[in-house]
């Protein structure tokens, strides 16, 4: 267990607090926990590199702890009415459908190679900007319509765009005719 691994479970302890924290009304609370969770991962990142403490756990837990704050944020804020519901629907499922093909193929003994797209890093830079501003908004009584509007369809398209990318990869993947890397990132 390296330092930069206890980091990054402390970013999946870290998601039950936001979550509650909305729940109760205390978006100020929820903002912070993100933002901590948010410099956690450059940090954890930062420790693995720097110190030679990268490891397979870690190279599974990270993208892991980020797609399960990420994704708990986008439901709650959804279900709170501050996120389109399609939107919401489409990163879940995007999510749910690398986990479930990444499953299937390790399964079918054919496991896929975890290699993130590019599509895919914007697009999770996409969500968390977007995850981040709402949380801004709500916990510093502030208001980015437009933005929050443009914000909501690029990750919109970027999701879709990824989730596209990835079946394709994952098509030749299974069916022989190319790499078709993926990674849930």
């Amino acid at each position: 267990m390296t330092l930069a691994n206890m980091i990054t479970i402390m970013r999946f302890l870290l998601v039950p607090m936001v979550i509650y924290a909305l729940l109760a009304g205390r978006t100020d609370w929820a903002f912070a926990g993100f933002v901590i969770a948010g410099i956690s991962d450059g940090v954890d990142g930062f420790v693995a590199r720097q110190f030679n403490q990268r490891s397979e756990l870690g190279a599974y837990l990270d993208p892991m702890a980020d797609k399960l704050l990420l994704v708990s944020v986008f439901v709650m804020l959804g279900l709170m009415g501050e996120l389109p519901l399609w939107l919401v629907i489409a990163v879940v499922s995007r999510d749910a459908l690398i986990v479930c093909a990444v499953i299937l193929s390790t399964v079918m003994a054919n496991p896929v190679a975890m290699k993130p797209l590019l599509v895919s890093k914007v697009n999770t830079a996409a969500q968390i900007v977007l995850a981040g501003l709402v949380l801004a908004e709500l916990a510093l009584q502030m208001q980015y319509g437009p933005v929050r509007v443009g914000l909501i369809f690029l990750t919109g398209i970027l999701t879709v765009g990824s989730a596209a990318a990835y079946l394709v990869n994952w098509l030749r993947h299974m069916s022989g005719n190319g790499e078709g890397k993926t990674r849930n990132r």
